[in-house]
């Protein structure tokens, strides 16, 4: 089923390995450079799923992640940090701003989209995809 997927992202390598991976299941993936610009996109094109960058320009992911949950349309989506932050604590920190999942950079191609899969709501798409 395709899915409508926000990938708020400023590296282009890294956007482009996620997008080809996620686009070879069928999904549709937009891409947002900063986290104003994400927050933007996700209210106007309400995806089915956020992938999140933490070291973002303009607003990092964690003022991304919460400012992202105040807004009524996106509150409830998926919001999985996918991020190269693997310290100690990084995990739960990006849960506490309000992403519902962590996956680490680099990503493992095998394993992304069973991950991606998971978070995915279950039922019709709601991002608008057809």
């Amino acid at each position: 089923m395709k899915r409508k997927i926000l990938y708020i992202e400023d590296n282009d390598q890294n956007f482009y390995l996620v997008s080809y991976i996620l686009g070879v299941q069928g999904h549709q993936v937009i891409r947002a450079r900063d986290g104003r610009e994400g927050i933007d996109l996700a209210t106007n094109e309400g995806p089915d799923l956020i992938l999140l960058d933490i070291q973002l320009p303009v607003m990092d992911g964690y003022a991304t992640a919460r400012e992202l949950r105040r807004i009524p349309a996106v509150a409830t989506t998926p919001i999985v940090a996918l991020t190269s932050y693997a310290m100690a604590g990084d995990r739960e920190r990006a849960l506490e701003a309000g992403c519902t999942g962590y996956i680490e950079k680099p990503i493992n191609p095998k394993t992304f989209t069973e991950q991606i899969r998971s978070y995915l709501p279950s039922g019709e798409a709601t991002g608008g995809g057809s």
